[in-house]
């Protein structure tokens, strides 16, 4: 059976996607997956695949004497990947990106060793404009990234199955919801969101004259339960996030590449909040690429004062939801593990 190495962490956005890709595969090839012992680790342990650990320094964007560390940090990294994929070579090395890909993707360029990357972001991060020449195939998911390098491939952004299998009747259940009515979903990723989360708070009253509103507030958050007009339900996190797309008729959102694809594959209306400070602005990108295609709204983080009409406004807009029904923005897990099949010529055995 041919071996495949995962790699790609710092956020969820660098594992969940590859976590896509390695459920449809895990009984064709023998999977494992490299990153630090972040959020990668803490995913990749609940899935149930071998994890091996190699710790990157990550470049803060901003100057602090804490980047004066990285190339010492960086070496030995480097080091320590190489060690691995040289005593257990895989067959092929598929990273998702983030600081924690590239002793993965360096280790297996030094080793011979193919290696395939997939962008999430309209712009190319960081880590994919230095290791783009040490790679097979560059699949993105828009298809004007993949333009931008010459072994560039346009796949669409991996979605999981999970996602799609929602139910509405059943998820409101779930959750305690009404039945009837508007549903809001609000979630700000994997870490929550502390804009949103105050956003809610101080907006709550008001939008539960219009709204139900299911609210994953991040791991710090207390569960809570309220009923004034609407219902407000507020989590830490699910892990059914099927089941949470599901009862939503409308979503308030940061703009993750692998956040917004999803709610383009559900054709969930969506009100898009694109990160700010310590970004690199991709999240912003992302969301007016879509929002000039009317398939979303979006309100940057210094107007949340504007919520409440702001949420009214996509609910009465009639344009957008016609819009997404006739968009086509495909899952683009098959293809990925076309080009993956491509360059270990076929399915594993």
């Amino acid at each position: 059976m041919k071996r495949i190495l995962f790699t790609g962490g710092g956020s969820a956005g660098h594992v969940v996607p590859n976590l896509a890709v390695m459920h449809e595969l895990r009984y064709t090839y023998a999977l494992s997956y490299m990153g630090t012992d972040g959020i990668e680790k803490r995913l990749i342990a609940e899935a149930g695949f071998p994890f091996l650990e190699v710790n990157c320094p990550k470049l803060v964007r901003a100057f602090t004497a804490e980047n004066l560390k990285i190339p010492f940090l960086l070496a030995r990294a480097k080091r320590a990947a190489r060690a691995i994929l040289k005593d257990a070579p895989p067959d092929l090395v598929v990273s998702k990106g983030g600081y924690a890909s590239y002793p993965a993707v360096w280790a297996a360029s030094r080793l011979g060793i193919p290696v395939i990357t997939h962008e999430s972001d309209l712009s190319p991060g960081l880590c994919t404009r230095l290791i783009a020449k040490k790679c097979r195939y560059v699949l993105t998911s828009f298809p004007e990234t993949a333009q931008k390098f010459a072994n560039g491939r346009w796949t669409g952004s991996p979605v999981r199955r999970e996602v799609l299998s929602g139910e509405r009747d059943r998820a409101r259940r779930k959750f305690q919801l009404p039945k009837e009515g508007n549903v809001l979903l609000v979630f700000g990723g994997g870490s929550g969101s502390r804009a949103l989360n105050e956003a809610i708070a101080a907006h709550l009253g008001k939008l539960l004259k219009t709204f139900s509103i299911l609210h994953l507030a991040g791991r710090e958050a207390s569960e809570t339960r309220l009923e004034k007009g609407g219902v407000y339900v507020r989590k830490p996190f699910e892990t059914d996030m099927g089941s949470a797309y599901a009862a939503a008729d409308a979503v308030l959102a940061r703009a993750g590449s692998n956040t917004v694809f999803e709610l383009l594959a559900l054709k969930k209306p969506a009100l898009l909040v694109p990160l700010g400070k310590n970004s690199r602005g991709d999240q912003t990108e992302n969301a007016r690429y879509f929002e000039t295609r009317g398939l979303c709204r979006v309100l940057p983080e210094a107007r949340l004062a504007e919520l409440v009409p702001a949420l009214q406004a996509l609910l009465q807009d009639r344009a957008l939801r016609e819009n997404l029904a006739a968009a086509d923005y495909p899952d683009g897990t098959g293809r990925v593990i076309s080009a993956i099949e491509d360059v270990l010529g076929g399915a594993s055995e």
